[in-house]
């Protein structure tokens, strides 16, 4: 049986399980659902419009994972950004919420980044930790209320908003899988990137500075909750401190089938978005068979139990 072992190993069921995956899950959805409107444009579109935030953050924690690290935190980073700016934006320009929002992303990746990098907490605790943290924080700010965006200037550039009657937030994930994409397969950083995940010491030798690549890719994920944060308050007009809070599932769940690595080395930001449509869709084709949300959270689950399993599985037995 040899040859059964070589063709196995030449077929890397990890690099094509999230489009075999995706395939699988659209076709059945389309057979099942074909009178309940799954096939409409307007439903397929709102797939992508409603997964725009969660692709988003699953980019940046495709970088996370890669270095061999792990980063809790961003739903909670999520409300705290688009919280301040929203709360900025009452008082001062659209450019200065931008500011807050995306300042206060990369501020707390900086804060989960130094801890790692510096003091060599383990990422896990760390972001564990903030988690729970800034997840109060976001409560206390406006005493659990919802703040109103009333910018349309705003709303337009990051949700309701379009170019070329193409929606906004369809080009922020176009525009961020492609800068993603570029910087993880193009650039020496995205090199070091994988060379921390794959072996720290080696790439330590090897000249790489890890703890600024450990501090940088937590960096990047708090940035990208920060947009994705902005992306919220934009398409729903409003923040609140319940942004982000279900997104750690389902963000997990599209990196991981996406095929990066849950020991670091190995990611891919296209996958990651792939990822992240299939759990829209999941989500929505299981809404439209009237699932109930407890049901829904058992199906996600499991599918992150066979994402794991096939992430471990070592394609050499």
């Amino acid at each position: 049986m040899d040859w059964l072992k070589s063709v196995r190993q030449s077929f890397d069921l990890q690099q094509y399980v999230v489009y075999l995956g995706f395939l699988a899950i659209f076709l059945f959805f389309a057979i099942t659902l074909s009178d309940d409107g799954f096939l409409t444009t307007r439903n397929l579109s709102n797939i992508v419009l409603q997964t725009a935030p969660a692709t988003i953050m699953a980019i940046g924690f495709v970088f996370v994972l890669s270095a061999g690290e792990i980063d809790l935190s961003f739903g909670s980073i999520v409300a705290v950004s688009a919280l301040s700016g929203a709360v900025v934006m009452q008082d001062y320009p659209m450019v200065a919420g931008i500011a807050a929002g995306l300042g206060v992303g990369l501020a707390i990746g900086w804060f989960n980044g130094f801890l790692v990098a510096y003091l060599r907490l383990p990422s896990f605790l760390v972001t564990l930790a903030t988690l729970g943290l800034f997840a109060g924080v976001a409560r206390s700010m406006t005493d659990l209320r919802s703040i109103p965006v009333i910018n349309d200037s705003f709303t337009g550039f990051f949700g309701s908003g379009s170019l070329f009657g193409i929606p906004s937030l369809i080009l922020w994930t176009i525009g961020a899988v492609i800068v993603g994409h570029i910087v993880y397969r193009e650039t020496r950083f995205g090199a070091h990137v994988i060379a921390t995940g794959d072996n720290a010491s080696a790439a330590q030798v090897s000249g790489i500075k890890v703890p600024r690549i450990r501090l940088a890719v937590l960096m990047i994920s708090g940035g990208c909750a920060g947009l994705a944060g902005l992306l919220y308050a934009g398409r729903l007009q409003a923040a609140r401190y319940t942004l982000g809070e279900s997104d750690l599932m389902t963000v997990i769940a599209a990196v991981i089938v996406g095929g990066t690595a849950l020991n670091g080395g190995k990611g891919s930001v296209v996958g990651a978005l792939v990822g992240s449509l299939l759990m829209g869709m999941l989500n929505n084709g299981l809404i439209l068979m009237g699932l109930s949300v407890s049901d829904q959270m058992i199906v996600r689950g499991l599918i992150i139990l066979i994402a794991v399993a096939i992430s471990l599985r070592d394609p050499s037995r």
